[in-house]
């Protein structure tokens, strides 16, 4: 098994529950560690026996793109779409950060964790 990790890949999104966060938007941070059989693209040198994470960024995007008010179901949309769009991951986790959160205090973020196991 290898374990494949895109880190702190950054967007600026419009998720949560206040309004001023609906339109301004904030930093978010992802970070997806993905664990498959990579032996035969160890084998062949041809990116088709692996995971194109590519692809898995655009997923990512993509899915940082649709406004939500829980980064709970932010990430639970990037973790069912990469499962259903990649048979190949055998387990995904999924760490999801909002930068400097409205608490009404100093904080750097709060984050979510995320995996499966198929």
């Amino acid at each position: 098994m290898t374990r494949i990790t895109l880190e702190n890949m950054e967007f600026h999104a419009y998720h949560g529950c206040l309004e001023h966060e609906q339109q301004l938007g904030n930093t978010f941070i992802v970070t997806l560690s993905m664990e498959l059989d990579t032996s035969l693209a160890g084998a062949t040198d041809e990116l088709v026996h692996t995971l194109n994470y590519q692809l898995v960024y655009d997923v990512v995007k993509a899915q940082m793109k649709i406004p939500s008010k829980l980064i709970e179901h932010v990430g639970q949309r990037i973790v069912d779409t990469l499962f259903s769009a990649f048979p190949q991951i055998q387990v995904l986790a999924v760490k999801l950060s909002k930068m400097n959160p409205p608490l009404g205090g100093k904080v750097d973020c709060v984050t979510i964790e995320l995996s499966k196991r198929r």
